[in-house]
C-alpha cells in the first residue's frame, strides 16, 4: 500500500508497543510535530489500517488461565461459513481459523480447568457436522507481534 510510508510503520509500532502512547511522545519519536502525528494517526484509522485500540488481559488472573487449540473436522459438503457459525456458539472460543487440508479448522479456546476444557470439547463435538476433534494444550506461547509483518 504505497500511502502507508516508513513514519506511519514507525508510528504503528509505537502504538502496538503501547496503545495509549500519547501524540506528544509518538512525535518526539518519530521527529514530528503532534498535529502531523494527529493527521497520521487518523489517516490511518480513515485508510483502515487502524480497525481500534485495544488492552491486553492476563487471563489466568480472571481465573482462565488453560489455553488449547482443537482441531475440527467435518464432512467435505459442510460449507466454510457453517464451520465457523459452529464454534462461534461456543462462548469459550476465542478464535476460529478455517484452513486448507485436514483438519477444516482450527480454533483457540481458553478455559477454567481441565473439566471445563473436557465439557467444552463435548459441546464442540455434538454442535453442527464436527466429524472429528483433536486437542493440543498449550504450554506457553510467545508472539512475535500478530499486528505488523516482520519486515515492519
Amino acid at each position: 500500500m504505497s500511502e502507508v510510508d516508513e513514519i506511519d510503520h514507525r508510528l504503528l509500532r509505537l502504538l502496538r508497543e503501547d496503545g495509549r502512547r500519547t501524540f506528544s511522545e509518538m512525535a518526539e519519536r518519530v521527529g514530528l510535530s503532534v498535529a502531523a502525528v494527529k493527521r497520521r494517526v487518523d489517516r490511518l484509522k480513515e485508510l483502515g489500517v487502524i480497525t481500534g485500540f485495544t488492552v491486553e488481559i492476563d487471563y489466568a488472573k480472571l481465573g482462565w488461565g488453560i489455553e488449547a487449540f482443537t482441531e475440527l473436522r467435518y464432512p467435505g459438503t459442510t460449507p466454510v461459513a457453517d464451520i465457523v457459525r459452529t464454534a462461534a456458539t461456543v462462548p469459550e472460543v476465542q478464535e476460529v481459523f478455517t484452513i486448507a487440508g485436514d483438519p477444516d479448522a482450527l480454533i483457540h479456546v481458553r478455559v477454567r480447568d481441565l473439566g471445563h476444557l473436557q465439557q467444552v470439547i463435548d459441546r464442540l463435538r455434538r454442535a453442527g457436522d464436527v466429524t472429528g476433534t483433536k486437542t493440543l494444550l498449550v504450554l506457553g506461547s510467545w508472539i512475535r507481534d500478530p499486528q505488523l509483518p516482520r519486515a515492519l
